[in-house]
This record gives C-alpha cells, structure tokens and sequence, in this order.
C-alpha cells in the first residue's frame, strides 16, 4: 500500500496543496530537535540537508529553524568541523552503515576534538549553514533577536569556516579541500571515478550495505564504488581524523563547495554586522577565496568550474552540475557568467529545455539518468542555479526553473531526486530538503537581487 507521504500531489494542484504537502513531510520527518532526511534511507541527522532543511523550515516555524541549526551545531568538534552526520542514539546500528560504531568518532576522534558525548561521522559536508543562519534570521529578525539566535551561532559559524580554509587548505591556494567522494554532497559524480581509481576497496565481506535494504540497487552507488567510500573512510578514522596534506588517498577541491564557502562567508559578514562584530574580515575572505575560486578551478576550454585532484596536482575534465553552481557567486567576471550561462544552456545541461538540470553531463560518458549524482536532478542544485540566474539578471530562466522545480516536487511525491528528461520520481520518496525547499520557492517569487544581496537575499 502506498503511504500518504508517497502518494504523488495532483499536478493541478494549488499552491497550497503543493505547500501542506511540503508540511507534512517536514512535519514527519522531524524528530523533536532535527529533521531527518527520510526515516528510512536517512534516518540520522545530515549536515548540508539541515541547512536546506532550516531554509524551507523558517517558513513554517522560525524556532524549529533556528532548533535543527543549533541541534548540528551542537556535535560540532574542537578544531571546528561540522560532521556530516550526527547519529540519534533511538536508531538501532543495522539501520544505516556507516553506523556509529564504525566512525568511532569519540574515541579516533578524539585527537581531533571530536565530542566526547554525541557520536559523529568525522567527515564535513558543504558549508551551507551561514547562509541558512543569515536566511532564518532574515524571516523573522524580532524572534531572533529576542531568542539571542545569531550570537548563539556566530562563533560556531566562524570557527567551521577557519577550519575549512585553514586545516583543509590541503593544496596551498587557498581552497577547501574535500577528503572523501561523500563530503561534496554529490557522492557518486563521476568527477570522483579517477581519483577513486587510485584506491584499493574493503573488502566486500568487512561491511553490509544498509542502502539497498532502502533503495533500488540501479539507482546507487555500485558495490566497488561504495567499497572505496569504505576504504576511505576507513583510513580517514585510522589517522585520528588527522588533516596534513599529502597523506589523503583521495583528495579534491570542490567548485560547489567552495561557491557555497564564498557565499557563507557573504552571509557571514551580515551575521557579524548585526551581532556587533566586525563584517570587515568576512568579505576579505570571501574576496580571497573568490580570487582563489578563478584561479584555480576555472576552465575557459570546458566554459565552467572543474574540481582540481590534489592527489595528481590536476583539473578533473568531467563536467557535473557543481561547475555551474558558482553562478552564486557575487562578483564573477562578464565573461565568466556569460559562459557559464551558455553552458548550462548548451546540450550538456539543456537548461531551459528538460525540467531541472542534471547532475552530469547529458552527453558525458558516464550518463546515467537514474543513478545517483551520475545524472538525475536533484531539488538543492536545482535551487542554488535558480538563486544564481535570478543574481545574474536571468529572471525568465530563474522563474521557468522554479515552475518546474515545483511541479516535478509535487509529481514525484518530494522525491529525492529524479530524471532529468520526465522528472520521474528517484531515489526514496518524501525527502527533507525537497519539501523545504519547494516550501522557500512557494514563499515567493523574488525579483532579481541587486549584486550586494546575492545569495543571501531573503
């Protein structure tokens, strides 16, 4: 029997329709301090889905936002990471692996200054969490205020920010590095198939998959892929959690991650101005990493951001939807933004043309419209591109992006994920950050920001 959170909302619907179906997913998935990302592929709490998920959720209740950023903030370690995962001690082991008691984050962790009482995964995810900061606090400023929420969270902002472009500077230009395929959110993208080459997997009896106890086997990571992910992690948990450069199997310098670094840092500098600190060193930075962002990842030959294998010392020549994701950014080149838009408008990415835009690259050798970040369209890039055209004066493409994104949101029951051609539902059903953030796009329609508000414009 299918269950009322998979039952597909009608595709006349109304906006309203659309928005308590949205609810109702967050709603169910919410635990009582955080929201999960689905209760049976995801039952933990999820680093970058939190700060999608508080986006959506700040329309819904400004305080339960304010709770699922303050919940992950809360498992944040010594040295300043932000775990990508931080584990519910209600959830029995079998229920997902890697499970707490592979990560061993209070113990391994400990050199690294892991908690001593919550267990963690010891791996980051994309820093999302300031703009989502910035963005709760912008839909209610009194409540926040009142309830002190920005100077709660500032100092834990900045000091996730300081480890990302400190202890995970692992190629010296000034750019957070990724040290495992599952840190840049987009686990299986074929960028990682090179660098991945280089490691050998578990061994395939040392650990059980609790993925496709949840998910169709065609639709995930494949079973070599996923013992390297093992293999990684592994090694990773050995060293203590250490970061030193060259002594990662995989590592890598992510043209998303950093974009959403750049804007962060935005939000961060209008965090401090209004807690009283000085917004001053955040927009260096930002300045800085934006510099960094050009010169290091930009390829005009390719006409988008590539990831840089540190590991070879060499740009990754697959083109993900990562690459255009930095349309973000404040402040690019003209000539940059224009090539970045006729590549997203180009047959690789076919904006304006499909739905939503893919993962990877439609022409790209290892297309695959079903398996996961190896093509489908996922809701978060899909909303980070649709922030970016509007930045860049595309209001037109902005707003078809967004009509579509809500409709394939509705038809496909706030899949995970979907095709990028039909929008057909992939992946688990009833996802965290689809619901929210098809909730922030039915909040309204914004106009084009001005250059000074992009990215972190309400």
């Amino acid at each position: 029997m299918t269950s009322l959170l998979q039952t597909p909302v009608p595709a006349a619907a109304d906006d309203l329709t659309l928005r308590r179906g949205a609810a109702r997913v967050l709603l169910t998935n919410w635990t009582g301090s955080s929201t999960v990302p689905s209760h049976g592929l995801y039952p933990h709490q999820w680093s970058w889905d939190s700060a999608f998920i508080a986006i959506g959720l700040r329309h819904l209740s400004v305080r339960r936002a304010q709770r699922e950023l303050e919940s992950l903030l809360g498992a944040q370690w010594a040295d300043g990471r932000v775990p990508h995962i931080v584990f519910s001690p209600d959830v029995p082991l079998d229920a997902y692996f890697p499970s707490p008691d592979f990560w061993r984050s209070s113990t391994s962790g400990a050199p690294s200054g892991a908690p001593a009482g919550t267990e963690t995964s010891g791996i980051v995810q994309p820093p999302v969490h300031a703009l989502a900061a910035w963005l709760v606090h912008q839909a209610d400023p009194e409540t926040s205020r009142s309830r002190g929420f920005l100077p709660r969270v500032y100092a834990r902002l900045v000091a996730w920010h300081d480890y990302l472009t400190d202890r995970r500077d692992l190629g010296g230009g000034g750019l957070a590095a990724m040290v495992h395929p599952w840190e840049p959110g987009m686990d299986n993208s074929p960028c990682w198939d090179g660098p991945l080459r280089r490691v050998e997997p578990a061994a395939p009896g040392s650990y059980r998959r609790a993925d496709l106890d949840h998910g169709q086997a065609a639709e995930r990571p494949t079973d070599l892929d996923y013992g390297r992910y093992v293999r990684l992690a592994a090694d990773y948990r050995d060293s203590g959690y250490a970061d030193a450069p060259g002594t990662h199997g995989f590592a890598v310098e992510d043209p998303c991650v950093n974009a959403l670094l750049i804007v962060s840092e935005h939000a961060l500098a209008r965090i401090a101005a209004e807690t009283g600190a000085d917004p001053a060193p955040h927009e260096a930075r930002a300045a800085r990493l934006t510099d960094a962002l050009v010169e290091r990842l930009w390829s005009p030959a390719h006409g988008m951001f590539l990831s840089r294998d540190l590991v070879g010392d060499e740009l990754i020549t697959e083109r993900s939807v990562a690459g255009l994701v930095p349309l973000i950014v404040p402040g690019l080149p003209q000539e940059i933004t224009d090539a970045l838009l006729a590549t997203a408008r180009s047959s690789a990415f076919l904006l304006g043309e499909i739905p939503m835009a893919p993962s990877y690259d439609v022409t790209g050798h290892a297309f695959d419209p079903s398996r996961y970040w190896r093509g489908p369209a996922w809701f978060n890039t899909n909303w980070l591109l649709e922030r970016g055209l509007r930045q860049y004066g595309q209001v037109r493409a902005a707003t078809a992006l967004r009509a579509a994104m809500l409709d394939a949101a509705g038809d496909s029951a706030f899949a995970e994920y979907v095709d990028p051609f039909t929008a057909e539902a992939r992946g688990t059903r009833a996802f965290g950050w689809t619901a929210a953030l098809t909730l922030d796009l039915l909040a309204e329609e914004p106009a084009a920001p001005d250059a000074s508000s992009i990215g972190v414009h309400t």
